[in-house]
């Protein structure tokens, strides 16, 4: 069988075509690869993590300490008709399920003064919802944590519970607390004043006892 000049092209790239199909999947199979192994050996993120300051409760358990610097560590500020918001120039949802609404996110320090995290406070007063203060705290390479807190103020701040956390503080209960502590008279940082956040940390991991754990009795009847 004679084959003219046009079949014999249309088989070459017919062939070339299979080849180059080929050859583009089984180059993104071995990018997926690769990529795959490089993250695995060289992470795109380092979470370093920072040495924590944690002391012993008088009432048991752990505690650590936070604050953040107002308005200095203050990253955004939004609420409904409010002129400073922050960054500037950013638009708030003009929604009426907003209404009474305040998102604020800040970088976090912890005792030594280095930024450790960052955290967010969510404020909330209306008719529909009621008064709710709700801080989701967020440290790199160790985890989150959520916190409801009472809306009331207190002697200058408010006291809350953990309700749930993940990485290190998932098996944690305890509470959150917010005091206010205005600055010094001079004002020498710039700073109005900071927030300070006290975690009070309590395992809540049932420890079984090794009665529990060994073969049940037999008894005689």
């Amino acid at each position: 069988m004679h084959l003219t000049k046009l079949e014999s092209f249309c088989i070459q790239a017919v062939w070339v075509g299979r080849f180059v199909i080929k050859l583009f999947f089984s180059g993104v199979i071995i990018g997926v690869v690769g990529t795959i192994a490089a993250l695995y050996y060289v992470p795109a993120v380092d979470q370093a993590r920072e040495a924590s300051v944690i002391t012993v409760a008088p009432n048991g358990g752990n505690a650590e300490r936070f604050h953040v610097n107002i308005p200095g560590d203050r990253i955004m500020l939004g609420a409904q008709g409010r002129a400073t918001a922050l960054p500037e120039g950013m638009l708030w949802p003009e929604d009426s399920v907003l209404d009474g609404t305040q998102a604020e996110l800040f970088k976090l320090r912890n005792q030594r003064d280095v930024v450790i995290g960052v955290a967010s406070r969510f404020a909330v007063s209306n008719s529909d919802i009621g008064s709710v203060v709700e801080w989701v705290v967020h440290l790199p390479a160790r985890g989150s944590l959520f916190a409801v807190l009472d809306p009331a103020m207190r002697d200058g701040g408010r006291d809350g519970v953990l309700r749930g956390g993940t990485g290190e503080f998932s098996e944690l209960g305890g509470g959150l607390s917010e005091r206010w502590v205005a600055a010094s008279a001079d004002g020498a940082d710039g700073n109005d004043g900071r927030i300070e956040l006290v975690a009070s940390y309590v395992s809540t991991r049932v420890q079984e006892s090794p009665d529990d754990a060994g073969p049940a009795a037999e008894t005689d009847e």
